[in-house]
C-alpha cells in the first residue's frame, strides 16, 4: 500500500490522488467486458437435437460449449456452440427478452472463413439469419459491391441449413419465462473446417430497436446491419478437433505407431 501511495500520491492532493485510484477501477471494470474467443466443442450429441428453435429436452443442448453474454444493462443471452459430423451447432438463447415479438427479432450469426479480418468482407465470409416464429432461415455472402448492408448479399440457403426462432418453454434451462430462442445448424460444405473463425453475433431486440453484439464492443444501429470483420472475434477449437480426423488417417495411424515402437527397439 506504501509503494501504491508512492507512485499515485507523491507530492499530490488526496483528491488527485482518489481521482487516480478511480480511473484505474474505471478501467478494469471497463476491460471486465472485452471479448475473449469463442470456445466450440465436438460433440456427438448434437444427433439428438430437435430442431424447433428452443431447448426442447433437458439434455438436448447440454453437451455443448456454453459463453454467458453479459452487458451493462443487464441483458443476459447464452451462446451455445458445437460442431459434428459436416455441420456446426449454435443455440442463442435471449433469457433477458420477454417481449415477443414474432416476425420482428431476429439473431445473426456470421462467419469469417479464412479469419482474414478484412475491412470489407469478401467471398469468404457468410451470415446466417433466424427470425422468430419462423423455420426458414436467411443465408448472405460478402463480397457484394453495395455497401449498404457490409458488402453483404442474400444468397440461396445451402442445402442441409437450419435456422429457426421460436419461443423458449418449462424445458429451458434458463429461464422459465418465456422468451425468443434460436438453434442453427450450418453445414461445413459452406463455411468449410477450421480451428480459428471469425465470428460475430447480433441479436437484435424489436422492443427497443436494439442490437446485442458479440463481440460486445461493436455497436450496431440498424437491425439488418452486418459490421465489418475487421471487428469480428474469433470462434476456436482449442483441441483442433474441427478439422476432424480424415478416415484414411485413422487407418493409418496404428500402423505409424507400429514403425515408431519397433525403430525405438532397434534403436
Amino acid at each position: 500500500m506504501k509503494r501504491f501511495r508512492k507512485h499515485f500520491c507523491f507530492n499530490r492532493t488526496n483528491i488527485v490522488c482518489l481521482a487516480s485510484v478511480a480511473l484505474v477501477i474505471f478501467f478494469t471494470t471497463e476491460n471486465s467486458y472485452a471479448s475473449e474467443p469463442i470456445l466450440i466443442t465436438i460433440s456427438d450429441r448434437m444427433s439428438d437435437v430437435i430442431f424447433d428453435g428452443r431447448w426442447t429436452f433437458k439434455a438436448e443442448w447440454k453437451n455443448s460449449s456454453l459463453e454467458t453474454l453479459s452487458y451493462l444493462d443487464k441483458t443476459e443471452i447464452q451462446l451455445r456452440t458445437a460442431h459434428h459430423g459436416n455441420f456446426i451447432f449454435v443455440f442463442v438463447d435471449f433469457v433477458s427478452d420477454t417481449h415477443l415479438n414474432k416476425g420482428s427479432d431476429r439473431v445473426l450469426v456470421c462467419f469469417d472463413t479464412k479469419n482474414d479480418k478484412t475491412s470489407k468482407s469478401g467471398s469468404d465470409d457468410y451470415c446466417f439469419m433466424s427470425v422468430l416464429g419462423r423455420n426458414t432461415p436467411m443465408t448472405f455472402q460478402g463480397g457484394s459491391p453495395f455497401a449498404l448492408n457490409g458488402h453483404f448479399k442474400k444468397i440461396p440457403n445451402p442445402e442441409g441449413l437450419i435456422g429457426i426462432g421460436a419461443v423458449s418453454d418449462e424445458n429451458d434451462r434458463y429461464s422459465k419465462i418465456p422468451h425468443p430462442s434460436y438453434e442453427f445448424r450450418i453445414p461445413t460444405d459452406l463455411v468449410g473446417r477450421s480451428n480459428n473463425y471469425g465470428f460475430y453475433v447480433g441479436v437484435f431486440d424489436s422492443q427497443f430497436n436494439k442490437v446485442y453484439s458479440w463481440p460486445p464492443e461493436i455497436f450496431v444501429d440498424r437491425p439488418f446491419q452486418i459490421p465489418s470483420p475487421s471487428t469480428w472475434e474469433d470462434l476456436v477449437s482449442p483441441d483442433n478437433s474441427l478439422p476432424e480426423f480424415e478416415w484414411h488417417l485413422l487407418i493409418l495411424l496404428p500402423g505409424l505407431i507400429f514403425v515408431i515402437f519397433v525403430t525405438k527397439l532397434k534403436n
